[in-house]
């Protein structure tokens, strides 16, 4: 199985969007995917709560919890499949402990995951550099940052950057896929301004495969549907990005077919 957390500390840039349609991009694959929310605003939870097994992703943290049993009837699921682990208002108690526990039965439950025949984890987070986000970095092996060019956003890419950089010291094998441009205006000189600046800033980072402005996504999300199955015109463009950015990832991890 191999794991991915989509991150980055200022929110509202399109994190969840990105995560949920690699998640149906996978599933289309014919991948067996774990999709563990761990921001306790549970948005990616509500647009896959059709997919949902019964777990809260606070259990993850514990280091009694018997996943094989706990996921029994979601295991029996033959093929292809999502099974959500949905965020709970208990992932903000983990500022309370101690990051090295944290960490531990974090990355303990995602080699039991491992274990039980999945091909893919994903992992949404909060926009904060918290104790479940560390732990997410720790426990994973690629890590996948959308960026809305904006000036606030550019600045916490920055901090996301170190925060990385730090988690590779406890996982050295952590793989960094870039910086996905979100969101983009193409119509906002302001935002084709910052894109050129990342660029140059950040070449080897920037993926070529930008997401636009488009409210199809937003209208996907609120169905819990990804946004090639809206019957709208402009939803064309959209899932084509859509499809471009998740083929990049996937080939980069390893996993296309």
């Amino acid at each position: 199985m191999k794991t991915a957390v989509v991150a980055n500390q200022k929110g509202g840039v399109g994190k969840t969007a990105t995560s949920i349609h690699l998640a149906f991009d996978a599933l289309e694959r014919g991948k067996r995917l774990v999709f563990i929310d761990l921001d306790p605003q549970e948005n990616a939870s509500d647009s896959l709560e059709s997919f949902a097994c019964g777990l809260t992703a606070s259990a993850l943290f514990s280091a009694d919890v018997d996943l094989r049993a706990v996921l029994g009837a979601a295991l029996e699921q033959e093929g292809p499949c999502i099974v959500l682990i949905a965020a709970d208002p208990t992932l903000a108690n983990l500022e309370k402990k101690e990051l090295g526990e944290v960490g531990a039965n974090f990355k303990n439950s995602i080699k039991a995951l491992a274990g039980l025949g999945f091909d893919l984890c994903l992992i949404d987070t909060a926009p904060t550099i918290g104790n479940a986000l560390a732990a997410a970095l720790y426990a994973s092996d690629y890590v996948l940052s959308p960026i809305e060019p904006e000036r606030y956003s550019i600045k916490g890419i920055k901090k996301m950057n170190a925060a990385i950089a730090n988690i590779r010291k406890a996982n050295p094998g952590l793989k960094f896929l870039g910086m996905v441009p979100s969101m983009v205006d193409g119509r906002n000189p302001r935002h084709k301004q910052h894109l050129d600046e990342l660029k140059a800033a950040y070449p080897q980072l920037m993926i070529p495969a930008p997401i636009g402005l488009r409210s199809s996504i937003a209208d996907a999300l609120a169905m819990g549907v990804p946004v090639w199955r809206i019957k709208k015109t402009a939803a064309r463009v959209a899932a084509k990005e859509v499809r471009a950015l998740a083929q990049y990832v996937y080939e980069k991890m390893e996993i296309a077919q």
